[in-house]
């Protein structure tokens, strides 16, 4: 049963008020009415819902443009046709200037139904498309309190992450020592180990405040994501468990992205964890890659994606599934439906971070019961080399025999890293600044093979210590090192392409892998004296 018409008349003929309803039936439409005729009548009746409003012509207080104005004054779009009994070009044109739908004469009501049906297809398109701005003015709201929110907390874990990632590197690397000097079987080792553990999970947790308020440091190389993933496969079948299915869908000639693929191993373990927490009794876990084309209709209907080439990222579960509510709060930081001490909350607020931090974008489609998919559409970038992927460099690799500028202002991490390269063979000279560096480095006699500097420190940046000591020691490398995030670092000059760095906190296997890495390359470049780089250096 369709719904009937509400109509308000506004006529002071009972009788011409009757034939308009007369023509309306005729026509189809099963009505709801009410006539007015007066001024106060109907502001009363505007009160109430109305579909359409036809005005006669012959009140003598209550002309369009006064219907017209109350309509404005209620704040309402309802269509208003006059239908009056003078055929009148002239008048005709000033109502419909004044803001009147249709001008229908009385003795031709012929025209009244194919009227009234056009204005209200008009006026439901009116209301569509007030909807859709409402819709995507709620979005944009939303979008910008989630904004406010991730620069909020951004800039809280960015102001703290300096000070917090040095003593974080204190607290690993003096545990790994512990662990070093005690034997297997001493009961002292349980306790290193916690102190590791924990320095290591306030680490994770330090980087993933980072990653979702886009701030941390990546190091993005052109790859092929297939690799990445080919790559994870063990460990993921290890991560979901056995009655976990694991599928992968790898398209052969799949484009390359520009990403750190560090980074993307933590996009896809975060999703393969979520998607397996999702199915407690089992199921499917698809990973799919495709070279897809985003035309323009796709960009408008997911704002804020651009039109372009990309390579696209899917994970999809076929467990539980989420409703809108869930959905609609899935990537913000802390939001989590799992039960206390279950997980931080963080997971996909990482994840949603790695992805805009790359200039990509994820869309995620959900139905209780059905399953969840997660998109992530990458750039594609053209004629780059892409990235290798190589193998870790072993313990006995890692030793060396060089002789090492340590520049760290920070004390506990300077007499740390002054302990750890020694023990591996390496000679270091350490200093507090960039001023006792150029001393230091004036007065020695042998080589310095490496320079090894904090990239942000009093007075002398590591960048322009680094374009000093160049002058006197040519084939000298540099690896810069920081705890603060990409915007400190970037300022500073080190996160272009060919420059090694190592982000705080480390290990110490990855900071002596890293110092080997750098002093087994080429050297391609030279850092002139203003600090630019005038090549590329070997990595």
């Amino acid at each position: 049963m369709s719904t009937p018409l509400r109509v308000l008349i506004v006529e002071d003929s009972e009788e011409d008020a009757a034939l308009l309803l007369h023509e309306l039936k005729r026509g189809g439409y099963d009505t709801v009415s009410e006539r007015v005729s007066t001024l106060k009548e109907m502001r009363s009746a505007l009160n109430r819902k109305w579909d359409i409003i036809l005005l006669g012509c012959s009140l003598m207080h209550l002309d369009v443009p006064t219907a017209l104005a109350l309509l404005k004054e209620k704040g309402l779009s309802v269509p208003l046709i006059v239908v009056s009994s003078r055929a009148s070009e002239e008048l005709a044109v000033a109502a419909m200037k004044a803001g009147a739908q249709d001008y229908i004469v009385k003795h031709n009501l012929a025209r009244l139904i194919p009227a009234i049906g056009r204005e209200l297809r008009q006026a439901e398109g009116r209301r569509e498309h007030k909807r859709a701005e409402e819709d995507a003015l709620r979005q944009s709201e939303e979008q910008l309190r989630q904004s406010q929110k991730m620069e909020a907390i951004g800039r809280l874990a960015g102001g703290i992450s300096h000070d917090f990632n040095n003593l974080l590197t204190a607290i690993i690397g003096y545990s790994e020592f512990l662990l070093f000097r005690l034997d297997q079987e001493d009961p002292l080792r349980k306790y290193a180990e916690e102190i590791k553990k924990a320095g290591e999970r306030a680490s994770s947790l330090t980087r993933q405040l980072l990653a979702f308020s886009r701030k941390q440091v990546l190091q993005p190389e052109v790859l092929d994501l297939n690799i990445i993933v080919a790559d994870l496969d063990n460990m993921l079948r290890r991560l979901i468990g056995e009655d976990i299915e694991l599928v992968t869908l790898l398209e052969p000639d799949l484009g390359a992205v520009k990403v750190d693929p560090g980074q993307m191993e933590q996009v896809i373990m975060n999703l393969a964890v979520n998607a397996r927490d999702a199915m407690p009794y089992g199921g499917k876990l698809i990973i799919e890659t495709a070279n897809v084309d985003l035309d323009e209709l796709y960009a408008r209907q997911h704002s804020p994606i651009r039109p372009g080439h990309y390579v696209m990222l899917a994970v999809s579960d076929n467990g539980c599934g989420m409703d809108k509510e869930t959905l609609s709060h899935i990537f913000e930081p802390f939001f989590t439906t799992k039960e206390q001490g279950k997980g931080t909350g963080l997971g996909l607020s990482t994840v949603y971070g790695i992805v805009k931090q790359s200039e990509g974008f994820i869309w995620v489609y959900s139905e209780p019961g059905t399953g969840t998919t997660f998109k992530i559409y990458l750039p594609q970038v053209q004629g780059a080399e892409r990235w290798p992927k190589t193998s870790p460099l072993t313990t006995r690799m890692q030793r060396g025999s060089e002789t090492i500028l340590l520049v760290e202002d920070e004390e506990v991490v300077r007499e740390l890293v002054g302990k750890l390269l020694p023990v591996n063979g390496f000679t270091v000279l350490a200093a507090r600044n960039g001023s006792e560096a150029l001393a230091i480095c004036q007065q020695h006699k042998g080589p310095i093979h490496l320079l090894l500097t904090d990239v942000v420190m009093p007075q002398m940046s590591g960048r322009q210590l680094a374009a000093h000591l160049s002058k006197l020691h040519p084939e000298m490398k540099v690896l810069y090192m920081s705890g603060y995030t990409d915007d400190a670092i970037i300022r500073h000059g080190v996160l272009e392409p060919g420059l090694a760095f190592i982000q705080k906190p480390f290990t110490i296997d990855t900071m002596i892998q890293k110092v080997r890495e750098v002093l087994d390359s080429p050297v391609e470049c030279l850092v002139s004296g203003t600090g630019q780089v005038v090549a590329d250096k070997g990595r």
